[in-house]
Formats: C-alpha cells, sequence, structure tokens
C-alpha cells in the first residue's frame, strides 16, 4: 500500500498530502484506505476530490458529523482551495479571472468549454496570478471560484495553455505527472469552529525545478 504524509490530525479530521494517480474516493488504494492505514482508524470520509493525476493537500473526515459540516461550507462557498499550476506559454495578463460555460461529457470522460447554456452545461470561474516565467513556462496559482471536473486543466487548455503534463486536454508530450497542485485549504473545524489554514509548496521536481 503506498505510504501517505499525514500533516495533522484530531478527533474530527485528517489533512494529508494526496500523491498523483490515487484515487480521492473511498475504493481500494484510495484516500481514505491510505489514511485508515496511516493513522490506524477505520472511520475516514471524503468530503472533497482532487482529479486522479493531482497531487496535494486533502482534508478527509473521521467523523459523519464532521464530513456534514465540512461539506455544508463546502457547498456554502466557505471553503477555500487555491492551486498552483506550471502551464505552458504564458497568459497576456499577471492577474485576472477566467470564465466559462462548461460541458461535462460522460461518454468521453472528458469537460468541454462550449459557447452557450445548455442541458448540462454550469458556468465555471477561477482566478489566477502569474507567479514566475521561465524558459516558455509560467507558474500561476489559481484561486477555484466554482468546482467542475477538470475545470483548472480544460479551461488553461482552452487558451492554448496547457498544464505541463496534461495527457487528456493537450497534444504535447512532457515526460512528467501533471503540474497541478492542491497548495491551500482553509475552512472552520467542524467542531470547534476554530479557523484552520494549511499550505504545503510541491515537490522538487521538474516542472516546479525550472518554474
Amino acid at each position: 500500500m503506498q505510504p501517505i504524509t499525514v500533516l495533522y490530525a484530531d478527533e474530527a479530521i485528517v489533512v494529508a498530502i494526496k500523491p498523483a494517480r490515487v484515487l480521492s474516493t473511498d475504493e481500494p488504494g484510495g484516500m481514505p484506505e491510505l489514511v485508515r492505514s496511516a493513522i490506524g482508524d477505520e472511520s475516514v470520509f471524503t468530503v472533497h476530490r482532487l482529479d486522479r493525476v493531482v497531487s496535494g493537500l486533502m482534508v478527509l473526515a473521521r467523523t459523519q458529523q464532521a464530513a456534514s459540516e465540512l461539506s455544508r461550507q463546502i457547498r456554502d462557498n466557505q471553503f477555500e482551495k487555491a492551486y498552483l499550476a506550471v502551464v505552458h506559454g504564458a497568459p497576456e495578463q499577471d492577474t485576472g479571472r477566467l470564465c466559462d460555460l462548461l460541458f461535462r461529457d460522460k461518454a468521453r470522460k472528458m469537460t468541454l468549454v462550449v459557447p452557450q447554456m445548455a442541458k448540462g452545461v454550469q458556468p465555471a470561474s477561477l482566478g489566477y496570478r502569474v507567479l514566475r516565467r521561465k524558459d516558455g513556462l509560467s507558474r500561476v496559482r489559481i484561486q477555484l471560484e466554482t468546482g467542475r471536473t477538470h475545470q483548472i486543466r480544460v479551461q488553461f487548455a482552452s487558451r492554448d495553455l496547457p498544464l505541463v503534463g496534461e495527457r487528456k486536454y493537450s497534444t504535447l508530450e512532457d515526460n512528467c505527472e501533471i503540474a497541478l497542485w492542491s497548495h491551500r485549504l482553509a475552512f472552520c473545524h467542524p467542531v470547534t469552529g476554530e479557523k484552520m489554514e494549511f499550505t504545503q509548496d510541491p515537490p522538487g521536481i521538474y516542472p516546479w525545478t525550472v518554474c
């Protein structure tokens, strides 16, 4: 079983680093199973998801009550998530917002940018800031405003700014995992109400070592 890094644990929550290629959901080899093994507790529940290929911070609940309260915060936009990414090319502006209409093609397991509202289409938005530009790459910090499947990946790819390591929405061949990292989580503790904030930098591997 793949080992994971636990950054924080108490009676209600666990904050850990999800490795790439590990499912967020409660399936064999998924994050709940890995966390159960790491902390020796059978009661672990997923409350938010990262794409299978994405790495970084995740919070999981240790009780149904904690899971319910964290899920409520997510629904009410009280749960903050920020990501780091490295993209090919450079956005025209150093800071900005990306707003699109997205359609999830379940048969192809892809998310598509579409021109107008229709059945199954949802608005998607995010804010970004360029942190660094080097060797044709840009490191960006991303604040999600909505949580659509593959949102960050498809919104940048649709503007000819595919993430490094992207295989689903890019034809470029990068010999690395996708450069999308869950960098910051902020929420209120589901029991005490205390403001909790966690940040974690990406690992010292390509392309993070370049840009």
